[in-house]
């Protein structure tokens, strides 16, 4: 592996970084309406590193500094005004690695959509991004999407989702995120993709205990952290959230346990 993935991963290999990219598509979604104090709060939480776009790099990336790690966003398409989650067809590469650097980058993160039409130009963005970071000797992550086709009519498929991320190893990629299913079979993802997988937090669990038992059964199946957002920034306790699963991620606590040792209220809510 790069020497600079020591930057990202922590010393047992793991790593908690916290996803905010969103508002490229979305704008100032609850919880990252003022970026700098979430990250600093995050921070302080003890979270590993942040992942996010150009523009939050650019202005608060002298937060980051010699703190956290950065992962910077470096493709990217229309806004969500525009096209639909998964229904991508304007795929493209928009900054290049040099520009990721010149904000504090210590790593940057791609996109793969797999089955829809923007696949054949996510992966020649994959390629050229991987080509230029391997040059440079940066980190690149590449995010996996199993996208709603004839061909994949179930994108939860645990060898649809470790097809996408070998493939994506294939084509280079240092690091692997993709989504978690919750399946018994979920290991096969993590023997059959020889590159570190991170999961994806996706959409706000139920219960703040639902995300922690996910995470702990995902490194139970050979996951290496997570890259998650609403999950920690939209809930009511945010630094809770970053500590219990930091506990998880790097001590193997116990869900149960750490949502009583960290979270103020009740983690049913």
């Amino acid at each position: 592996m790069k020497a600079g993935i020591n930057k990202i991963l922590k010393p047992d290999g793991r790593a908690l970084v916290v996803a905010m990219d969103h508002g490229r598509d979305w704008g100032a979604l609850p919880g990252i309406e003022k970026p700098g104090e979430t990250i600093e709060k995050l921070i302080d939480a003890g979270i590993d590193g942040v992942f996010t776009s150009y523009g939050i790099a650019k202005q608060f990336g002298h937060l980051m500094a010699g703190r956290v790690s950065l992962i910077v966003r470096t493709d990217g398409y229309a806004s969500a005004y525009r096209e639909k989650w998964l229904e991508y067809a304007s795929w493209q590469g928009l900054f290049s690695v040099e520009d990721a650097l010149r904000v504090g980058a210590d790593g940057i993160l791609v996109m793969y959509f797999m089955g829809n039409e923007s696949e054949s130009p996510s992966l020649r963005v994959m390629a050229e991004y991987v080509a230029e970071a391997d040059r440079l000797g940066v980190p690149i992550a590449v995010e996996t999407m199993p996208c709603p086709s004839p061909n994949i009519p179930d994108t939860h498929d645990t060898k649809v989702i470790a097809t996408a991320a070998r493939i994506a190893m294939e084509h280079g990629a240092d690091l692997v995120k993709c989504y978690y299913n919750g399946r018994a079979d979920f290991s096969y993802v993590t023997e059959t993709v020889p590159v570190p997988v991170l999961i994806a937090g996706g959409p706000v669990t139920e219960t703040r205990l639902d995300a922690l038992r996910m995470v702990s059964n995902a490194v139970k199946a050979g996951v290496r952290g997570v890259f998650f957002g609403q999950n920690i920034w939209r809930s009511s306790d945010p630094v809770g959230m970053a500590r219990a699963l930091s506990a998880i991620i790097h001590d193997e606590m116990e869900p149960e346990r750490a949502a009583e040792q960290f979270l103020a209220e009740a983690a049913v809510n």
